[in-house]
């Protein structure tokens, strides 16, 4: 399968096995960690449907903002993006015809029922925005419905398998494309790496 749109690069079974179990056992880690995952309340009140960790800057879910403290849930201070988090988004931002350096990594654990609304990744810098940098998102575990729009939340709506180890990216003309996950598939994980639900990392350059 694949994606015809410019700006968009879906990088199918990127990863082998025994990346995702590192990248795996990293997850934990840092959702176990200080400054671990929570689950947010968003701006309204409402609770997501996932647990977050922040690194590099906190997403505010209240104020819609990065900030190096996270002001919303604890107060405490976010841990650095790992340089091998930073290689990694690197490399498959030059595999996918992109160059920029992230200094975010969202992380989000999605479990059986885990999903995300519609929405678009907008609260980067200008700079950011304007020169198009991409987010470069990674799954491990469970196959999730990602949902992928247009530049407007009514325009058409593509259905797309993210299964363990797929890598997707979007900048350029693509970079404030809404997107969203409508559910999470229990039981599609890979065996070999033992989770249930999926963790997704998002990187991008503020």
């Amino acid at each position: 399968m694949g994606i015809a749109l410019p700006g968009v690069v879906w990088l199918e079974r990127y990863l082998p096995l025994h990346e995702q179990r590192l990248l795996l056992a990293c997850c934990r880690d840092i959702m176990d960690g200080p400054a671990g995952g929570y689950v947010p309340t968003v701006r309204g009140g409402g609770r997501m449907r996932v647990r977050m960790a922040c690194l590099g800057r906190h997403w505010n879910p209240r104020a819609y903002r990065y900030e190096a403290k996270r002001s919303d849930h604890d107060d405490l201070p976010v841990p650095l993006v790992p340089d091998a988090f930073v290689s990694l988004a690197e490399r498959i931002a030059g595999d996918a015809g992109f160059t920029f350096h992230p200094d975010i990594c969202i992380v989000n654990w999605y479990g059986p029922g885990g999903r995300m609304g519609l929405h678009q990744d907008k609260d980067e810098s200008v700079v950011s925005l304007n020169a198009g940098w991409p987010v470069v998102s990674l799954s491990i575990g469970d196959t999730a419905r990602f949902l992928f729009g247009g530049l407007r939340r009514r325009d058409p709506v593509e259905t797309i398998p993210l299964t363990s180890g797929d890598a997707f990216v979007f900048g350029g003309p693509a970079r404030l494309r809404y997107h969203g996950v409508s559910r999470i598939m229990p039981g599609t994980a890979p065996a070999e790496l033992g989770v249930e639900g999926r963790f997704n990392l998002t990187f991008r350059q503020y």
